[in-house]
């Protein structure tokens, strides 16, 4: 066969090879755009669903039932406001007394702690974040209720209770259950999932930058104030609103310590509700009429809202971070 023959054979198994790759790269281009893009249909139609599904409250109680703190399944008058006020209460205590001790974990195990301690208590931390929440629910309600209300409550509302302005939030029966119970609960179960990435995301910073600032006579307090956290804020960040997803959504943990009561108060000592301890409580009697079942749905939309309402902006202010850094 001529050389010239031969140069034109190659070439052309060498076209007909780049043209099957580029159809295997354009297959494989839609396959995974189609699965991310899976993820962005289901959002939408999980959303659409729970809509179409509370639309019977919606159009029954309009705005209304976003306000109204009445919840009265036998004269069928449903109001979400005291379970979206529990879920918000508990979620902020949570994350106010989570955060702190999360990162207090993470600057421990990454900057102070031994090497030989640092794999068995990350190890145990992350057992902690899959333990199911229905064992920390039967945990608080046998034994932190317990504690609380004879040791803990009584003083809270003796002392702080009679304080001016803030007296009314501490003020109430010592019965264990309430929203500061479930909010301390829900502070328990996010701790590992907050600890745990400040941790990974406490190791990524570079280690040249620590030694630097060692090198220049800084103390470990001001390594991790003025290098770690500075380097890592937009993650951290990322953290923490990843631990208030988790504890907006939890269910079985606070309907065990929350008390269920629609009886709006403001104080912690107080029984109370929140979306998903009212839908995981009533969803089985939800039955007895479309109404009722129609409220619960349109509670899971409202949650889905909240929980919208707070990883939007959160997402939106780790972008300008992200700008200001220039990255």
């Amino acid at each position: 066969m001529p050389f010239a023959t031969t140069l034109a054979v190659n070439d052309q198994r060498l076209a007909a090879i780049a043209q099957q790759d580029a159809r295997k790269d354009r297959a494989f281009a839609w396959l995974t755009g189609l699965a991310a893009w899976s993820v962005f249909f289901t959002l939408l139609a999980t959303i659409g669903t729970m809509f179409w599904g509370g639309r019977e409250a919606f159009s029954t109680f309009g705005f209304g039932f976003i306000t109204s703190s009445t919840w009265d399944p036998v004269n069928l008058q449903f109001g979400a406001f005291v379970p979206i006020y529990g879920t918000l209460v508990t979620s902020v205590i949570a994350l106010v007394i989570a955060v702190p001790i999360s990162f207090g974990i993470a600057v421990f195990l990454t900057e102070l702690a031994p090497s030989w301690m640092r794999r068995p208590v990350g190890t145990a931390i992350e057992l902690l974040a899959g333990i199911p929440s229905i064992v920390y629910g039967m945990w608080g309600l046998f034994v932190l209720v317990p504690f609380l209300g004879e040791h803990v409550f009584p003083w809270v509302d003796a002392n702080l209770g009679q304080l001016w302005l803030i007296g009314p939030v501490f003020r109430g029966p010592p019965l264990g259950v309430g929203m500061g119970t479930a909010g301390l609960v829900l502070a328990i179960m996010v701790i590992p999932f907050i600890a745990s990435v400040l941790r990974e995301v406490f190791l990524s910073v570079p280690s040249q930058l620590k030694e630097s600032a060692y090198a220049l006579g800084s103390t470990t307090t001001e390594v991790v104030w003025h290098i770690v956290l500075p380097y890592t804020r937009s993650a951290s960040i990322g953290a923490i609103f990843l631990g208030l997803g988790r504890a907006l959504g939890e269910t079985m943990a606070v309907t065990f310590v929350l008390g269920n009561s629609f009886n709006f108060s403001p104080s912690l000592l107080d029984p109370g509700t929140s979306i998903t301890a009212t839908i995981a409580n009533e969803f089985a009697e939800a039955s007895i009429s479309p109404l009722y079942e129609s409220s619960l749905i349109a509670l899971a939309f409202v949650l889905f809202m909240v929980v919208l309402a707070v990883l939007i902006p959160a997402k939106l202010m780790l972008r300008q971070l992200a700008k200001r850094a220039g990255t």
